[in-house]
Order: structure tokens, then sequence, then C-alpha cells
């Protein structure tokens, strides 16, 4: 990042990223532990795959993004009821099971109510591939397979609820553990090339 001065910066810019906390020094502007608690009930609610915990961290008229391609989650979930519903759907067809959330760091912003979180999700698969999934060479898919997905979160919590997510996870990753890299591809269909990308 380009060294600028205080006067230079958007406060309201969340990649103008200045201190780095353990997440239990998290506070929002009032010293309160809003941002705190509500991350650690965002991890509990991902360890637990609880759809309706997670969605009700959100406010009414929330957006939760995701900026890279992930299987299985459009761009984009409007609103909490289908935040509630893309969830439910997504962890209730998935077979990864998330043990742990570790490496977490949080970054607070210039502005008070965002944060960023590095974390790392460790589990393992639980069940095969369903059938008619296609599946990759190896071990990728079956069950007792560990895990281990990075990602970065970028929330906006007002009120004690999240008005706005931004989530990065490494979809590839993911897709490939989950034994659907091929399938993904050929979902994006062929690249500029004509042939399917890869």
């Amino acid at each position: 990042m380009p060294d600028t001065t205080s006067a230079d910066r958007d406060p309201h810019d969340i990649r103008d990223v200045h201190d780095v906390r353990d997440v239990r020094d998290v506070r929002d502007a009032h010293g309160v532990d809003d941002v705190r608690d509500v991350l650690a009930r965002y991890h509990r609610a991902m360890l637990d795959k609880s759809a309706d915990d997670l969605a009700d961290l959100y406010a009414a008229d929330a957006v939760h993004e995701f900026p890279f391609l992930f299987p299985g989650m459009p761009e984009r979930l409007r609103g909490r009821e289908e935040i509630r519903a893309g969830y439910r759907a997504a962890w209730g067809a998935s077979p990864a099971r998330p043990q742990e959330i570790h490496d977490v760091v949080v970054h607070r912003s210039t502005d008070p109510e965002v944060i960023t979180v590095e974390q790392v999700v460790s589990g393992t698969v639980t069940t095969t591939r369903q059938a008619g999934q296609v599946g990759e060479a190896g071990q990728a898919g079956q069950a007792g397979q560990a895990f281990s997905f990075p990602g970065l979160l970028v929330l906006r919590v007002r009120d004690g609820l999240i008005v706005h997510a931004r989530d990065y996870m490494d979809g590839l990753r993911v897709a490939h553990t989950m034994g659907r890299l091929t399938a993904v591809a050929a979902a994006l269909g062929p690249g500029p090339t004509g042939s399917p990308q890869s």
C-alpha cells in the first residue's frame, strides 16, 4: 500500500488498515464489545453450521458478498432471510465439517464500524461425495479427509449487527477438497480459446 498521510486517507475505505490486534482486544468506537462479540458468535455459527445463528447476526437489510468465485454460492446475498436460506442450503449440502478456526488476526480500520479478519478454517470431510457428483483423482471428497481453507472477512458492524460483509474464500481449494473441481470448471464454460477452463 502506498504511503499516505492521514489527510489523504478516505475514513470509510475498508482497505485502509492501520492496526492489528488479537480478537480479544477488538472494541467498537465506544469501547463496547459489540464487534468482538459479533465475531465470536460468527465463528461459533460457522463451527456449528447453524444458518439461523449466523443470520441472526445480520441486520434485516444486510448484504453478504462473495467477491471471489465460490462454488454453490451467488455473488451476493441480500437481506437477513436470504443469508439464512443461502447458508442453510450450502451448509446442508456440504460434507465439510469445520472443527477449528485458527490463525485469526483482526485488523482495525480507520472506520470504527469495520474490521478485517484473517482466518483459517480447518476440519474434515464427513461423508463421501454424493452420487452423481464429479470427483477428482485421488482422495478429494473422501470421508475423513482433512481440509484447511484460508480466508479473509471484512465486516461492517453497526448497533451490534452486521450490515455488510465481504467474504473472500479460496473457492478452488474448497471445490478440490469436495471432489468438485472438474464439475466447477465445466460449469464455467469454455475459455477464450474454446476449450474448457482449467
